[in-house]
């Protein structure tokens, strides 16, 4: 088994033993199941180099049952080029997106996006891909994820860095600049640029 899926079978143990933390009233499978948990905990720490009380920061006890975080992108094109932000944390480049926030639809939090981290207002034209991150990026991540992508039309604004940003741009899929690899890939950017053509249906795992 490759370290990758190594990684994800830990994270499946990690839901499996905290759905039991949330429905199982027998007080000895309890302890079972919080043993398995810090168990897998300690194995994701290992595989990732890190420790166990971050890895317990991604999985609080009292979260209940767990599914997958909600990362949304949004995805809009001048001509043959595709919007991108320079990301601060890595220096990298991105689709403008990131975490969806609670009270707005995923078409909301794409707009958001794309307003606090370009500058440029858009409206939402349609849904492009719905991924696994687990089959499209080669970083894995502590929380399992799900991505949207949107394919978005400016309406207004301008050119602005955010409080997450440092850069904005528009680049052809072959003049791409090192790319934000746990956001988004070179294969994933090129493959949005092909389904916003008109006619194309959404991508999804």
């Amino acid at each position: 088994m490759e370290q990758k899926e190594f990684f994800i079978e830990i994270q499946r143990l990690i839901a499996l033993a905290q759905a039991g933390l949330t429905y199982c009233e027998n007080k000895f499978d309890l302890e079972r199941y919080v043993e398995i948990k810090e168990i897998s905990e300690r194995l994701m720490a290992e595989i990732t180099g890190g420790k166990v009380e971050r890895v317990k920061e991604f999985y609080p006890d009292e979260d209940g049952y767990l599914t997958p975080k909600v990362d949304v992108r949004g995805v809009v094109l001048k001509g043959n080029k595709i919007l991108l932000v320079k990301e601060n944390v890595d220096g990298c480049w991105s689709l403008p997106g990131g975490w969806a926030d609670v009270g707005i639809t995923p078409a909301e939090n794409a707009i958001k996006e794309v307003r606090e981290e370009s500058g440029f207002e858009v409206k939402v034209i349609r849904l492009l891909a719905v991924h696994d991150k687990a089959k499209h990026s080669p970083q894995t991540s502590y929380m399992y994820v799900y991505k949207i992508f949107f394919l978005c039309e400016i309406t207004g604004g301008n050119a602005v860095s955010g409080t997450e940003t440092t850069g904005v741009g528009f680049f052809g899929e072959n003049e791409l600049p090192p790319l934000s690899e746990g956001r988004n890939t070179e294969e994933q950017i090129i493959k949005m640029i092909n389904l916003a053509d008109k006619g194309k249906e959404a991508d999804f795992d």
